[in-house]
């Protein structure tokens, strides 16, 4: 008898919140909070446009 027919298979590595396996390494857990950071930024690059009056690239000095 071998000890490969007595240990189990080993299960696939799951997302850190959900049992989704991850599909060529991403998963819905990393999708979800790169989401929220693109909506932060969003909406930080929205209130500099407000307050500052000027658009964003003319506000970091990228555009003269």
């Amino acid at each position: 008898m071998s000890s490969d027919a007595s240990s189990p298979a080993p299960e696939p590595a799951t997302s850190a919140t959900t049992a989704d396996v991850p599909a060529f390494g991403w998963s819905s857990y990393a999708e979800r909070v790169n989401g929220r950071f693109a909506m932060l930024g969003f909406t930080a690059v929205l209130l500099i446009e407000a307050f500052s009056g000027e658009t964003f690239l003319r506000w970091a000095g990228l555009v003269p």
